[in-house]
């Protein structure tokens, strides 16, 4: 099952805190602590924000947080339970209301289950009323495709679990593709031609990875709507080396996707409570990290905001999108308090301080 091969290859090394990598944090370096906002101070992230996605037929006006749909159907690193589908049309118009529409999956999250609960949840809404996102694995898959065809084939699959006829952004899963850039795009190319896919982007990949590829793309009309990485104040790593910069120079939305380091954020999990130990990405052990906790603790307390909004709100003033997954209304409505408000240049330096820099890899991570 796929979902318990990504849990493997993330303990191996795919995940920048996991295999082969050392868990040992790396401080952000003193320099990197000055960075503070990189969006505008007097922008302040609000439900109507909106960003935009460029594509080759028309641009697409999408909200600046993002819904995470990994956990849902995905048994094998998040225990998931079919009754809790319940809670997610429970959290669904908290957020349709709160102006974030906007829904990230992928065929291997859950060996498809999450796609087809994702076409559930918006069964029968007017098309125009939420933005899907998903993936082109490129993970080797049972039955061999021509490389050129494979993101058409897979896409092809992926709207029929969701019974869609189109999604409106479709993603490069990872860089570790064995086929050129040039067949990859050429493949991206067909998605948006047969009017499959509104907009392509990319994820995890590196500065230099990106402009490769949108070069190729840019032979066929289409731009690269965005890029996904991990990226939170416990691995700020695409921030330091350069691709947050990179993807506002071109134009290029960047999406951070763990935003919340798995929960570890939140404030749910502690030294004498930690996560479970599938949670892979930004896995630090507990005692590490509790310096950010009790920064974010400061900061909410005084903002009358939740360790989770102050976190996701950080991630906005470093521009970045964030990717947040949510199994409960409760859930839902803590995400959404980080909008309509914005921290300090101040707040987000002293955060700085304490944050982690992270790594990358070269299984997976690579931005």
């Amino acid at each position: 099952m796929t979902q318990h091969v990504i849990q493997a290859g993330l303990a191996m090394g795919m995940s920048a805190t996991e295999g082969i990598h050392k868990l040992d944090p790396n401080l952000a370096k003193p320099a990197l602590t000055t960075i503070g906002s990189l969006t505008p101070q007097n922008f302040i992230p609000s439900p109507s924000s909106r960003i935009l996605l460029r594509g080759k037929k028309g641009d697409i006006q999408a909200p600046i947080m993002n819904i995470g749909a990994w956990s849902w159907g995905d048994t094998a690193t998040f225990d998931w339970k079919p009754e809790q589908f319940e809670e997610l049309k429970q959290a669904w118009p908290i957020l349709q209301s709160s102006g974030v529409n906007w829904i990230d999956t992928a065929p291997i999250y859950g060996d498809g289950e999450s796609e087809r609960l994702c076409g559930r949840l918006v069964v029968g809404l007017p098309r125009d009323s939420f933005i899907m996102q998903t993936k082109w694995s490129v993970l080797p898959t049972p039955e061999p495709v021509f490389p050129k065809d494979s993101p058409l084939v897979m896409l092809k699959e992926s709207l029929e679990r969701m019974r869609l006829d189109y999604v409106d952004v479709y993603l490069v899963h990872g860089p570790i593709h064995p086929q050129s850039f040039s067949v990859v795009a050429k493949g991206l190319a067909e998605c948006v031609d047969q009017d499959l896919t509104k907009t392509i982007g990319v994820a995890n990949y590196n500065k230099e990875e990106m402009i490769e590829l949108a070069n190729e793309l840019d032979k066929y009309g289409i731009p690269i709507a965005l890029n996904q990485c991990e990226f939170s104040l416990l691995r700020r790593y695409p921030e330091t080396h350069g691709l947050i910069q990179a993807c506002q120079e071109r134009g290029i939305i960047f999406q951070s996707y763990s935003s919340l380091g798995v929960g570890r954020l939140t404030g749910k999990y502690t030294t004498e409570n930690p996560p479970p130990r599938t949670y892979r990405f930004a896995a630090y052990d507990m005692k590490d990290i509790e310096p950010v906790q009790e920064a974010l603790q400061h900061i909410g307390r005084a903002r009358g905001k939740s360790m989770a909004a102050v976190a996701l709100n950080y991630n906005i003033c470093k521009g970045a999108v964030p990717t947040v997954g949510l199994r409960s209304a409760q859930q839902a409505e803590s995400n959404v308090e980080a909008l309509g408000w914005r921290l300090t240049e101040d707040e987000v330096m002293t955060l700085d301080r304490v944050s982690l820099e992270g790594k990358a890899t070269i299984l997976w991570q690579h931005g």
